[in-house]
């Protein structure tokens, strides 16, 4: 009896004693993943969040035509009528692969588009690994390759580091090198640097390099970016004040030019009625505007673009309607 009270008694204490070191386990488990740091993306991403939000206006009259084959494969058709630029018909597609490291990524992606003179915009975009991607980018005018581009992202745990071939040409031994690197400090600061390398036959004394220190510190849906270099400074600040409205104010600095240029964009959002619109205006006086509205339920969505400039007695407008 004495042996069957002993056994019995000592079973919930091992148990107890196995969860307390499950629940030490899985506690300590969560707390290194709260203290590691996030990939802090690559430092062509640094801007983006500002960027993205600034009206980017066109001009003149502007038809596209989305046609999705597959689910893989899409084309387009785009038409486009201004005065001041080049008009004409431009013919784009899209190839989306299988291969997936997230659910909102497949990978390779190939995208170019080509007009009836043999004009070509080619992108390929392939991640070959979780950490490894890359993307090459070719730029064909009058049969000629004007502009080649390949970049190579290594994304580890907290750092992204990239290298940028751009324009190699072993003819006339010329070409340009970019390297970046970009580490999180803390949750809401990355800082990181750029290289940039020339050289050839048109760059003075037959090669040249540039240092630039890059930086992000961010505070919940505020963000601050800032690039500071020989060539001059930029800077960013991005917030999102709520769900329908997005603000970003940029400053470039250039101390080659002596110049500078401020520039305050914004983005509202109306889901209920399908209609985006984003304004910015800058300090050389120019007003830009761009509104988009879906038409529901048309597969349909009209674009009505607007540039003012004060001092220069200018003003450009722009509509286009975009189907599929």
């Amino acid at each position: 009896m004495g042996n069957v009270m002993a056994a019995t008694s000592s079973t919930p204490s091992s148990a107890a004693t196995a969860l307390d070191k499950t629940a030490k386990r899985l506690s300590s488990q969560n707390k290194k993943k709260e203290d590691s740091l996030d990939n802090p993306g690559t430092i062509e991403e640094l801007h983006k969040k500002c960027k993205d939000i600034q009206a980017m206006t066109f001009e003149g009259a502007k038809v596209m035509l989305n046609k999705g084959l597959s689910n893989h494969f899409q084309l387009s058709h785009t038409l486009n009528l201004c005065s001041t630029q080049p008009s004409g018909y431009r013919f784009g597609a899209t190839y989306v692969g299988t291969k997936q490291f997230s659910p909102s990524e497949a990978f390779p992606v190939l995208l170019g588009d080509i007009d009836p003179s043999g004009n070509l915009n080619a992108n390929i975009i392939h991640q070959f690994s979780p950490r490894i991607r890359c993307k090459f980018a070719s730029q064909i005018q009058e049969s000629k390759i004007t502009a080649a581009q390949l970049t190579t992202d290594y994304r580890g745990d907290d750092y992204t580091a990239s290298l940028t071939v751009g324009n190699p040409n072993i003819f006339n031994n010329s070409g340009v090198f970019v390297g970046h690197y970009l580490q999180s400090i803390t949750k809401s600061i990355a800082l990181g640097a750029e290289l940039a390398y020339q050289y050839g036959p048109n760059v003075p004394g037959g090669q040249i390099a540039v240092v630039s220190a890059v930086g992000r510190y961010t505070n919940g849906d505020s963000t601050w970016s800032g690039t500071l270099g020989p060539g001059g400074i930029h800077i960013c600040y991005y917030q999102k004040a709520s769900e329908q409205l997005q603000i970003g104010v940029e400053l470039e600095t250039s101390l080659r030019m002596q110049e500078s240029v401020a520039t305050m964009g914004y983005q509202v959002d109306l889901p209920k009625a399908d209609l985006i619109f984003r304004g910015s205006f800058d300090s050389n006086w120019n007003v830009c505007g761009v509104l988009e509205k879906r038409l529901q339920p048309l597969p349909f969505s009209f674009a009505l673009s607007g540039r003012l400039n004060h001092t220069k007695n200018q003003f450009r407008l722009g509509c286009g309607l975009i189907i599929g």
